[in-house]
């Protein structure tokens, strides 16, 4: 756990580096310059933290629910309504930086369905 400059803490897992963050924090924290060193864990190992379904709220202990970014289709994070999102190791430095790449691929997405 650490805390960043304005009061925003991050909980992160020291198994996995997967991040927790309260109801609005990553929102906040997405365009901001220092939440670039936020996501050190290994991306390779969020995407096969992927194949886990079944994730408890770590405040309430309920069900999260699976969840898709609504901009950059391919990320998904696991979310709690009343506490609020978990994202793999590497998931938020995707969410954080849009590539023309991201782009291109949710472009194929909309056009094969």
């Amino acid at each position: 756990m650490s805390t960043l400059k304005g009061g925003v803490t991050i909980d992160r897992c020291t198994g996995c580096h997967g991040i927790w963050f309260d109801v609005g924090e990553a929102e906040t924290l997405k365009d901001k310059w220092m939440s670039d060193f936020i996501d050190s864990g290994d991306p390779a190992l969020g995407r096969a933290q992927n194949r886990i379904r079944v994730i408890d709220c770590p405040r309430c202990a309920k069900r999260m629910e699976k969840l898709t970014d609504p901009v950059q289709k391919h990320i998904q994070y696991e979310g709690c309504a009343d506490h609020g999102i978990y994202f793999d190791a590497g998931e938020f430095t995707d969410y954080k930086y849009e590539t023309l790449m991201d782009i291109f691929r949710d472009l194929v997405a909309v056009v094969r369905s």
